[in-house]
């Protein structure tokens, strides 16, 4: 505050005809001590009521509030010296309490001892006498949003991650294991079969539903809540973490009686949702929300900066980054990671059996970046802080825990599919349909995990629209990575080969030979379906085999994960995988993004699972886990009373070459 009060004009500690040092020191410690006392009796119950409204206004409003703070604590200042504009005092503020807490180790979400040590002091505060301390490891899991396998281990061995490097190093405590998605490469099925044990009728992203009308989207807290219900009624349980757990920035609870920043719940009214209250937890503390806000503006004008250096420099391919992403990638890779990170440690503080958090910064960036860029491989290094922090807490906690990493799925890089064509996935169908064909390609949206969130956290309605009722004759065409799906809402079953080539005779045959389209997905009267590829190539679901046909190119799994698939009851009409080039690494996207996942082709099917050696390695008979509810399987049974359960075993109907219920 003496070297504020030097420096701006418009604050002053002292009587306009000057005061003797001693004199202004005890002003300046006044002003300090009023300023920190309000702090931390008013701010709190300024978050509290600040929970009724959009919770990114309070980042917006965090600067304002604490010039009032201060601006009252000149007023009450018994010296009856302090004095400043109202801009200035804003200024003043977030410096000092920046400083403050630079100083007394509160703001560093790194290697900070003080950080720990308080964060400890309020947890046991909060819950004094209310847990006995557990003996039992518990285990926590962070999830990686959209980190592939051959990304982490470019990045471990390039020395960005050196938390994780140390785990995996020879006589390291750790070791990483890769696994397999389905053919929707996302966080919807796989976070939904991760936490809850199944995936059965997830086709995409999001997906048009007959019976009702409606366009389902994974990260609609809506459509989220559904998918949760169907899934928990399909498996007759409550979710991997319902003993105990917690959960945190997810699609779904897994079960958890903990929630923060769950979409799942933030579509309720009333008491019952909870899932806001992680951000009172985290902005009661007026030091944590001073250091998001200044990081959040940060983060902002990081991209501003690099998406500017990309048009600069022409990059290809590039996206538009421009709009409101800015703000979506500052809430990602910093309001929800540090949110997130302090509900992670304040459960293990408190001694919570199973946590599960997802970080999604790494993929929001990547998919406007690339999985490879430099951008997102500074995401990647912030994160490998994050767990390095985590690590460090756990040492403090109550009981021992067990940490896992793990990713959701991949990411494929890639031009997108307009960028190359100069049309859109609606624009060709409509095209092979005989419809008419707007003169300016309307683009499609990309549907990155994080924007919903964001818009969930401002308290507004996520992607309403798209819940709309279709009941006309044109198709809906909707994308998911470099997925897309075709349904003809007008017909209430799902459509055959057979039925489409009598309504439209050029569809299917425009779709299979684009050289942008791999293959497509359709119902067949004879063979029950068929996979279509270019020139006239048509191979019954039942005969496809990997590395021949159609599918030639996709990779070992991809015969059974469309196999899979075509039983589903919300399969669409049409499903269009885009092509992928092997040589070349890439995919092309529907959406507008050029790191892209939600089909097959290239990382974006292999997530990993990093695990200590003190667990039995995540295998299913013995190979990797091919689905998300298979990994499910592998840490349910960690999670089990048994310290040592027996090796999870695939069910017969799911193992490859047979064909799931």
């Amino acid at each position: 505050m003496l070297v504020l009060a030097g420096v701006l004009p418009d604050f002053r500690i002292e009587s306009a005809d000057g005061d003797s040092a001693t004199r202004v020191a005890v002003t300046a410690a006044l002003g300090a001590g009023g300023f920190g006392l309000l702090s931390a009796l008013v701010w709190p119950l300024l978050v509290r009521a600040l929970l009724l409204v959009p919770a990114l206004v309070l980042g917006a409003l965090v600067f304002f509030l604490n010039g009032s703070l201060l601006l009252l604590a000149l007023r009450l200042n018994p010296s009856g010296r302090g004095d400043a504009a109202w801009e200035t005092a804003v200024v003043v503020a977030a410096v000092m309490s920046a400083v403050a807490s630079a100083t007394g180790g509160t703001l560093a979400v790194r290697d900070d001892e003080a950080y720990r040590r308080r964060l400890h002091r309020l947890t046991r505060r909060r819950t004094r006498g209310a847990r006995p301390a557990p003996k039992a490891a518990g285990t926590v899991f962070i999830q990686l949003d959209g980190v592939g396998h051959d990304v982490l281990l470019d990045a471990v061995g390039a020395g960005r991650m050196p938390t994780v490097a140390g785990w995996l190093a020879p006589g390291g405590s750790h070791r990483v294991t890769r696994w397999r998605t389905g053919w929707s490469s996302q966080t919807g099925a796989s976070q939904l079969g991760i936490l809850h044990g199944s995936t059965d009728d997830i086709p995409a992203f999001r997906w048009y539903e007959k019976d009702t009308g409606v366009v389902m989207v994974c990260n609609r807290p809506s459509s989220a809540q559904e998918l949760q219900r169907r899934a928990i009624a399909r498996t007759g349980h409550g979710g991997l973490l319902a003993r105990d757990g917690a959960s945190r920035g997810n699609l779904f609870s897994g079960g958890a009686d903990q929630l923060a920043l769950v979409l799942s719940v933030a579509a309720r009214r009333g008491r019952g949702n909870r899932s806001r209250a992680g951000y009172f937890a985290y902005f009661a503390d007026p030091a944590n929300a001073v250091r998001t806000a200044l990081s959040f503006v940060a983060e902002v004008g990081r991209e501003l900066g690099q998406g500017t250096r990309a048009r600069l420099r022409r990059e290809r391919p590039r996206v538009g980054r421009g709009g409101l992403y800015p703000l979506i990638r500052a809430f990602a890779t910093v309001v929800e990671r540090d949110v997130v990170v302090a509900a992670v440690l304040g459960d293990m503080l408190t001694g919570r059996t199973a946590i599960y958090a997802d970080l999604v910064g790494y993929d929001e960036v990547a998919h406007h970046s690339g999985p490879r860029s430099r951008d997102a491989a500074r995401v990647l290094a912030r994160l490998d802080r994050s767990l390095a922090l985590i690590a460090r807490v756990a040492e403090h906690a109550e009981r021992p825990y067990r940490i896992v990493v793990l990713s959701d799925h991949g990411q494929s890089h890639g031009e997108t599919f307009h960028g190359r064509y100069g049309l859109t996935l609606t624009d060709l169908v409509r095209a092979g349909a005989g419809l008419p064909v707007p003169r300016r390609a309307q683009r499609t949206h990309s549907g990155a995990e994080a924007r919903n969130a964001a818009r969930a956290a401002l308290g507004r309605p996520v992607e309403e629209h798209a819940a709309r009722r279709h009941r006309h004759s044109d198709p809906v065409v909707l994308a998911s990575g470099n997925l897309g799906l075709v349904s003809f809402p007008d017909v209430p079953h799902r459509m055959t080969r057979q039925e489409i080539d009598d309504r439209h005779p050029a569809l299917l045959s425009t779709l299979a030979n684009h050289p942008g389209i791999g293959f497509l997905l359709v119902a067949d009267e004879e063979h029950g379906g068929v996979v279509l590829g270019a020139h006239g190539a048509a191979v019954p679901v039942g005969r496809l085999t990997d590395g021949e046909g159609p599918l030639a190119d996709f990779g070992p799994g991809a015969a059974d994960a469309v196999r899979r698939t075509h039983g589903y009851r919300n399969t669409p009409d049409i499903m269009v995988n885009s092509w992928y080039g092997p040589e070349e690494d890439e995919v092309l996207a529907f959406e507008e993004q050029i790191g892209s996942h939600g089909g097959l082709g290239g990382a974006q099917s292999h997530p990993f699972v990093i695990s200590p050696h003190t667990l039995p390695p995540p295998l299913v008979d013995g190979a990797e886990p091919v689905g998300a509810a298979e990994l499910h399987t592998v840490l349910a049974s960690w999670l089990a009373p048994a310290a040592a359960a027996p090796a999870p075993r695939r069910p017969l109907s799911e193992r490859p070459g047979r064909t799931a219920p």
